[in-house]
């Protein structure tokens, strides 16, 4: 059974759980009861409880990407303060290799570094390295320090709230996990931001606490709340069954639909070929016509000669067939 709910606030010796649950960090187990060890909000996650301190300091953790600064240059390393009761060093050979150079004439004290957590030894000394993307030396801005236990909270889920108040301000904001911030941009902007910043280390228990960020950036920097979304309503409607076989048979029906309208339809070819017959008896008889129409020369020459005869007139004609011609004389 559980007594409380995520982000509730307790104190120590408060009850939480009983066996059901399993105890995590901020909480001890006392007669199968799950108890709060100090001031904290509740973090539940599946059956896992722990409370996380509303105010602490950073412990190192190997892999940690901080912001530190430089407190002392030693001779084959820098003393770096990184916002924790546990001392941090960054060796020289993590930065020049095996080369040797003056320390103070590349990272003097005063320095800000942007570090990775490389290893940390028994006494919680944390060993610092250089070597990775983005880190280095910060010129210029502001550091703005907030607990260690709320950087989750201000970088928001998939870095929501920190990527927000970037395009908002249009400054450049490098978070440390030891609760240290870095922030460069427009004087105005970098104030702005401080205030931001404060704010949500605050409120960071609250609810809705993004919206009101946003509402607060809009005012400060447009003069007006942001204009709100409507959302639509989603209703989940209920899957319909699918009878695939009737699916199927319908998909075939309409191929060979398609395929039959993409064919000559049938009457179409049987009035094309009784054109075509109807054309070749109009050529046949067009030509018997002409044949009918053609007289027959042997016929001509006796109607001539009969003609002749009437007139007492003699009629020659010779044959020649070498060239089909024939000559017709009078006497």
């Amino acid at each position: 059974m559980i007594y409380v709910e995520d982000k509730n606030l307790v104190i120590p010796g408060q009850i939480l759980a009983d066996d059901d649950y399993y105890p995590g960090r901020g909480t001890f187990k006392e007669d199968g009861k799950i108890c709060s060890s100090l001031i904290g909000l509740v973090s539940l996650r599946n059956k896992k409880i722990r409370v996380i301190p509303l105010k602490s300091k950073y412990v190192p953790k190997k892999g940690d990407v901080v912001i530190g600064k430089i407190n002392d240059v030693r001779f084959s390393m820098w003393d770096v303060d990184i916002n924790s009761p546990y001392s941090g060093i960054l060796p020289a050979f993590e930065v020049f290799g095996r080369d040797k150079k003056e320390l103070n004439k590349v990272y003097d004290v005063g320095d800000v570094l942007f570090l990775r957590v490389i290893d940390v030894d028994e006494v919680k000394k944390a060993k610092l390295g250089l070597k990775g993307r983005g880190l280095g030396k910060f010129k210029g801005g502001i550091i703005v320090e907030i607990s260690p236990t709320k950087v989750p909270r201000l970088i928001g889920k998939k870095g929501s709230m920190i990527n927000m108040i970037k395009n908002k301000t249009n400054c450049k904001i490098v978070v440390g996990q030891n609760g240290l911030v870095w922030v460069k941009g427009n004087e105005d902007m970098e104030q702005l931001t401080r205030e931001i910043i404060r704010t949500i280390e605050v409120e960071a228990h609250t609810s809705g606490l993004t919206n009101k960020i946003k509402n607060k950036l809009c005012l400060a920097i447009d003069g007006e709340l942001p204009v709100e979304e409507s959302e639509e309503e989603f209703v989940l409607e209920k899957p319909k069954l699918q009878n695939f076989k009737e699916e199927l048979e319908q998909e075939e029906a309409e191929a060979k639909l398609k395929a039959e309208s993409e064919e000559i339809p049938e009457d179409e070819v049987e009035s094309e070929e009784i054109e075509d017959e109807t054309d070749d008896a109009e050529v046949e008889a067009e030509e018997e016509n002409d044949a009918e129409d053609k007289p027959d020369f042997y016929e001509v020459i006796e109607e001539l000669k009969k003609k002749n005869q009437n007139k007492d007139k003699s009629l020659s004609y010779s044959d020649n067939s070498n060239n089909n011609s024939f000559i017709l004389n009078n006497r």
